[in-house]
């Protein structure tokens, strides 16, 4: 990492975090915490673990063409790459989960990267659904004009761009030689012959992960595996919400939940300080709850989130028996 991509991270959550908190009575924010009923989280986390299980299920199709890997040998890696995100900055975790492979299985880091793009494109492509389906809560933001404008930016937006991703990866694996061969002319006219070169191992190695998409009975499991993930996740959310004082339907937390994801993806801190924190208050609040709760729970959420899987992906790391660096050299040498 570079220091510039360390610090512009920092700053971004730094930003969300000003306009997350700006006005809000700090005190009356830990008073919320503090008064929430706690034991809401002991259903919640195994229920969050298992929504891991139905990731590392997912990422096990996505791989089946390149490799036998069974779905509780990919739940550690799974729960490793999270604690990864969760700590470090750029989505490292990724890259770590990847190196795993590339270790124990000689799978390419760029092969297991594509699988793990493809699974950020599904993702993306659900919580816009659960958005778009659930367009009608917005109605009631009329006095939340920046809000309403958000949603609907981002959803608009959203659907171009991972429809787009989608078609494209959809194509390259019906017509992988094609696709590479285009590829592999434009590098050999823009680039210098020692780049073009890597750059079409790099395509060979990639395209060759995408594989899953050519079977549309594989694409249609990955995408009904991955509303599965998130209508769990969803349940979460529900769950957690019952230990404040305000209740709110399962749809509006379908919005919530791909609303606060896609801004994720924005670049942040680790742990997405901020980018997660900030839309979740600003919706929560413009949907008619309380400034003090809507952060209470924001910021519960957000830590039981991270903190269980950052915990157990600790865990498996150590029990690898392989250090952080030596995972990313590993990437950087495949």
């Amino acid at each position: 990492m570079k220091k510039w991509q360390i610090w512009l991270g920092l700053l971004i959550s730094a930003v969300f975090i000003f306009f997350a908190f700006r006005g809000l009575d700090f005190l009356e924010i830990l008073i919320s915490i503090r008064s929430a009923n706690t034991m809401w989280l002991l259903p919640a986390i195994p229920l969050y673990f298992f929504g891991l299980w139905f990731r590392a299920y997912r990422w096990k199709i996505l791989l089946s063409p390149i490799s036998d890997y069974k779905t509780h040998q990919l739940f550690s890696i799974v729960a490793i790459g999270y604690m990864g995100n969760n700590i470090y900055p750029a989505r490292l975790g990724e890259l770590v989960r990847s190196a795993i492979l590339k270790k124990d299985a000689n799978i390419p880091v760029s092969a297991s990267l594509a699988t793990i793009i493809i699974e950020r494109i599904f993702d993306g492509i659900v919580m816009l659904g659960f958005i778009i389906l659930n367009i009608s809560v917005i109605s009631r933001m009329a006095h939340s004009i920046d809000i309403k404008q958000t949603v609907d930016s981002v959803a608009a937006w959203g659907s171009g761009i991972f429809l787009f991703a989608f078609l494209i990866f959809i194509i390259a694996a019906f017509f992988p030689n094609a696709s590479a061969g285009i590829i592999n002319k434009i590098s050999l006219k823009i680039l210098p012959t020692k780049y073009s070169r890597s750059i079409n191992t790099f395509v060979e190695k990639f395209f060759s992960g995408i594989q899953s998409l050519s079977s549309p009975f594989q694409t249609i499991t990955i995408l009904m595996v991955t509303i599965g993930i998130w209508l769990i996740e969803t349940i979460f959310y529900w769950i957690i919400m019952q230990a404040f004082p305000f209740d709110i339907s399962f749809g509006t937390l379908m919005l919530l939940s791909g609303f606060l994801n896609l801004f994720t993806i924005i670049p942040s801190s680790p742990g997405y300080i901020g980018t997660f924190d900030a839309p979740g208050i600003a919706l929560l609040t413009a949907l008619g709850i309380g400034s003090q709760n809507a952060a209470g729970y924001t910021l519960l959420l957000h830590a039981a989130l991270w903190l269980p899987v950052t915990v157990l992906g600790a865990i498996f790391f150590l029990q690898k028996g392989i250090s952080w660096n030596e995972a990313i050299n590993q990437a950087k040498e495949d």
